[in-house]
Formats: C-alpha cells, structure tokens, sequence
C-alpha cells in the first residue's frame, strides 16, 4: 500500500472512531452528569475536527508539485497540526474553568448513574487502544507528522479515559464525587501539555528548522565516505510536513567528464535516499579546493 493510501486510511479510522465516540460521550454525560466524562467528551469532539482538519491536510499534502507549490504541498500538514494545538489549548483551558467552578460551588451538580458511564469509557479505551496500534503502523510506513500528531493525541487520551472510569467507580462506589473534578483537571492539563508539544513541532516545521542533528550526521558521514568526493560544504536542510529537504555541495576532482561527475552524485543522492527515503535531496557539484 502506498505513503497516501496508509496515510488517507489512518485519517479515515481517526475520523470514524472520534465520531463513535462523541455519540457515546454525549449520552453518556447526559446520564451521569460527570465532568471527567465532558472533558473526555470536549476532547473527542476536538478529535473529530482534528481529524477532518488531519484528513484533508494529508490528503492536500499528498498532492505532486506544481507551478505555484514547486516543492510540494506538505506544509499542509504542519498548518494542520498548529491549528489542532490551539483547539486543544482552548479545550484545556475550558475544561479547567469548569472543574475548578465545581470544586469550589457546594450545590455542583452530583454525578449519576455512573455504571452507563464506565461502560462508554471502557468502549472508548478500546476503539482508541486499536487506532494508536494501526497509526504507529502508519507512522512507521510513512512518517506522517499529521498522523504522528493524531496518534500522540489518541495516546494520551487513554490517561484521561481511565481517570475517568476510576472517578466513576468513586462515586459509585463511596460518593467521591469531587473526584471527578480532579481528574478533569488532570486531563485538562495533560491536554495542555500534549498541544504545546505539538504546536511546537509544527512551528518549528513552518519556520524552516533545520533537521535532527543525526540526520545531518548521517548525511555528512555518507557523502564523506562516497568513492569520487572530496568534501563537502553547505548542507542544509528544512523540515515541511513528513519531507526532509536537503541541499548539500559536494567537491570533486575538476578534470573529470561532465558524465564522471554526474554518475557520482547521482550515485551519491541514491545512498542518501537509502538512508532517509523521505528526504527530497539536491546535490551541488562544486570542483575541489574551489568555493566560489
């Protein structure tokens, strides 16, 4: 299976798992009042938008190159991302407003028929736990940061999802209720943290940073190590959505063929590729001992 169809087929399964799980939350809140279930409730409502947002940036971003977008449309994805950082913060920040509210107001609203509520967490834990095993699938096959950004999310919902299963258990069980609002809270912050990291990453895309520094490691000890270079200078890199991109002169014996030296990088840019086949890679040949 193709990079696209891997990547169309993880949104797809974000998609359709986040809407299940919305429609169970909101019945489930509806019967049991409890906040730890509206904030694992407002967090599967921003995995849906996430995850349309996700799957029409893969699929834009999957797009070839053309006139106006000569090196693709992957940025897509880290615009993608950056705006599921700011739902997820706004989220946060909400579901901390509430919880806080309900600790400090005696009259709060009691949490309620909390075996209904369990039973769509336990659902929800489930349906999640086999969307993270086929993203990091994705993951592995394409390196998606959309769905690497997805799956981080899905992950650390699992947290939330138990806390609110162990809050329900609490009041069912010895009339706990504040619980409840501590774990909402705990998810809130988790939720915070979790958007942070994401934005980060897709800012840092936007801005041009360069690559890991093994990445450039690894490419400086492959082009040092190729038969006909006698150097290199200049290599530069940029990250845009799951594409590395790589410039990088390399110096050669300047009384070779035209050919000679075209077979060496060429040669060059395949063990590069080998190495970091997301990586889109252009060679400069400069002769040795001449950087002008």
């Amino acid at each position: 299976m193709s990079d696209t169809r891997l990547n169309l087929s993880a949104g797809f399964a974000s998609v359709s798992v986040a809407l299940v799980l919305v429609i169970a939350k909101l019945w489930a809140l509806s019967a049991t009042q409890s906040l730890s279930i509206a904030a694992s409730l407002a967090d599967s409502g921003l995995d849906l938008m996430m995850a349309l947002g996700g799957l029409a940036a893969i699929y834009y971003a999957s797009r070839p190159p053309d006139e106006e977008h000569t090196f693709g449309h992957t940025s897509a994805e880290d615009l993608a991302a950056l705006g599921q950082s700011a739902f997820i913060l706004i989220s946060a920040g909400l579901i901390a407003i509430a919880a806080f509210a309900r600790l400090t107001n005696p009259s709060a609203v009691q949490v309620t028929s909390e075996s209904q509520g369990i039973a769509v967490m336990v659902l929800s834990i489930v349906l999640t736990g086999a969307l993270v095993l086929w993203q990091r699938h994705v993951i592995a096959s394409t390196g998606s940061k959309v769905v690497a950004a997805d799956s981080l999310h899905y992950l650390a919902d699992l947290i939330p999802n138990v806390g609110a299963i162990l809050a329900l258990i609490a009041s069912a069980a010895f009339g706990l209720t504040m619980i409840d609002s501590v774990v909402a809270l705990g998810a809130a912050a988790l939720l915070a943290i979790g958007a942070l990291k994401i934005g980060k990453r897709a800012w840092d895309a936007l801005m041009d940073r360069a690559a890991p520094d093994d990445m450039l490691d690894g490419i400086a000890e492959i082009t040092d190590a190729h038969e006909g270079v006698r150097g290199h200078h200049d290599l530069k890199t940029r990250m845009a959505g799951s594409k590395v991109f790589v410039n990088l002169h390399i110096e050669l014996d300047g009384e070779q063929s035209l050919r000679e030296a075209h077979d060496i990088g060429a040669a060059l840019r395949r063990k590069i590729l080998e190495a970091y086949p997301k990586a889109d890679v252009i060679i400069h040949k400069d002769v040795a001992g001449d950087r002008d």
